[in-house]
């Protein structure tokens, strides 16, 4: 009897291991009670490697009552430093963006900026830093989902993540494919007040074998007014190394928040 009994608590042991290790299958419609422990696995296992990365982006802005575009060459280097420049025919702006500093210059009114994150987080009443605006042009949500705990939100189109406390009481919902587990959408209810900032994923693209976004669409709603801001990746490679040109030309203006 005792080896018959061995054997079978060997047997079943062997069958939770088992169960615990099963990976979440692609499907086209969630699972209602999904091991958060795995389906975080293959997320993360989707989200892109890079060290440097090169772009072109269309940018439409669209306040409902004016539209505009504007081409952004985007560059950047993993967790150091984010360069953009932007045209509308001709150069119009230059924005260097390091984990402890924010620095751009518009051509236009001759002014520039040179500070920290609260000139990015006073528009939007955030608590953002480079990791998380790196993030969301990546498509990878802008919190840590190793850290902390997690909660599954029912749907019946999407993973939805969200998770018990948030970073600086933020707490986004992430939506996830099914079948992809590619992030579609990133939402945050700013707390103590009626502002929603969205950014969605409309599309991907394989570049090298890593996920990109290729249109991924921000919205921003105060209560009153909604902002869109379109972004069309046109070409997206991942070169050895980059150079970030940036100097503040003489005579601009420096601006004060």
């Amino acid at each position: 009897m005792t080896t018959k009994r061995n054997l079978l608590l060997l047997l079943f042991l062997g069958l939770v291991a088992a169960c615990k290790t099963v990976p979440v299958l692609p499907t086209k419609a969630p699972i209602e009670k999904v091991d958060v422990m795995e389906l975080k696995k293959e997320i993360n296992s989707r989200q892109p490697k890079i060290n440097f990365l090169r772009a072109r982006i269309r940018a439409t802005y669209d306040d409902q009552k004016q539209k505009q575009q504007v081409i952004l060459q985007l560059r950047m280097q993993d967790q150091k430093s984010i360069w953009m420049s932007a045209t509308m025919l001709v150069p119009i702006a230059k924005l260097l963006l390091k984990p402890d500093e924010v620095a751009f210059y518009e051509k236009f009114q001759k002014r520039y900026f040179q500070g920290d994150y609260k000139f990015i987080n006073s528009l939007f009443n955030t608590q953002f830093g480079y990791k998380d605006i790196q993030n969301l042009l990546l498509g990878n949500p802008i919190l840590d989902l190793n850290k902390g705990r997690w909660n599954q939100i029912s749907n019946p189109d999407y993973y939805l993540l969200m998770p018990e406390m948030g970073k600086n009481n933020l707490r986004p919902v992430f939506f996830f494919d099914p079948e992809t587990f590619l992030l579609k959408e990133q939402r945050v209810v700013i707390p103590g007040s009626s502002k929603t900032l969205s950014i969605k994923y409309l599309n991907h693209q394989r570049v090298q074998g890593e996920n990109i976004p290729l249109t991924t669409e921000v919205s921003f709603f105060d209560g009153k007014k909604l902002i869109r801001i379109l972004l069309e990746f046109t070409r997206v490679d991942f070169p050895e190394r980059l150079s970030l040109p940036f100097d503040i030309p003489e005579g601009y203006k420096k601006i004060d928040i």
